[in-house]
């Protein structure tokens, strides 16, 4: 038995050689690992983002389909502002069709809205499709 306290720092510093690069290798994995999920995180956040946005527009269209085709009131304040909000994005759609009118032109089934509705439901789902794709993920997967 040696018992030289050179040899023993010697040999605790040949174990732990290996140690640095291991500790440097499962370092590296996770910030890998934190990089991707970051990524991943601002992916989702898109996705939501579109999916909000796209939704809130389903809800307004919709509301403005229903009080036009229950006849309602153009002159009530929430009528109007419902047709004020929703006007510019059934602009492109607005003179597509002529819509059927009922009851001397109180109830309105008006087409263009759906036809609206249904083309931004469209380019949602093709905003998701693309975050989708720079993820990296197949488009019909959440």
């Amino acid at each position: 038995m040696n018992n030289n306290p050179n040899d023993y720092d010697r040999n605790v510093e040949n174990r732990q050689d290996p140690m640095p690069d291991q500790e440097a290798f499962l370092l590296q994995q996770e910030e890998r690992r934190l990089r991707a999920a970051n990524r991943q995180a601002k992916f989702g956040w898109f996705r939501n983002t579109i999916l909000l946005l796209v939704g809130a527009l389903q809800i307004l269209l919709g509301m403005r389909f229903f009080l036009r085709l229950a006849g309602a009131n153009t002159e009530n304040q929430f009528a109007q502002f419902i047709y004020n909000i929703s006007d510019p994005f059934i602009a492109p759609f607005s003179t597509l069709f002529v819509s059927p009118v009922r009851g001397g032109g109180n109830f309105i089934f008006d087409v263009n809205v759906l036809i609206a509705m249904f083309v931004y439901s469209l380019l949602g789902w093709l905003g998701i499709a693309v975050v989708n794709y720079l993820q990296g993920q197949a488009p019909y997967r959440r």
